[in-house]
């Protein structure tokens, strides 16, 4: 299952915070199939679906095809000197 780094964990929850959110937000991460290409975007519940990772407070939902891709992922986040999130991913160690 996809883990979060401590910093990943922290971005998603200020991001899934954000007032007019409801407490159910996450972050979806959806892929169209291919090895390297995802999207990401807050949503306010996960689709029937979604796999649902829970991990220190952080939301994320997983369509089947990226829940598949990431099994043995870490995600990473860190903000650049621009205020923009960027993500990144390791295997599992």
């Amino acid at each position: 299952m996809l883990t979060l780094t401590e910093n990943a964990s922290s971005i998603v929850r200020e991001i899934t915070t954000q007032p007019g959110l409801p407490e159910s937000a996450g972050l979806r991460i959806t892929s169209d199939g291919e090895p390297s290409s995802f999207a990401i975007a807050a949503a306010e519940a996960p689709e029937a679906q979604d796999q649902v990772v829970d991990q220190d407070g952080a939301t994320i939902y997983l369509d089947e095809q990226a829940s598949v891709m990431l099994d043995d992922k870490v995600l990473d986040a860190a903000v650049d000197e621009q205020g923009r999130v960027e993500f990144a991913l390791a295997v599992q160690g």
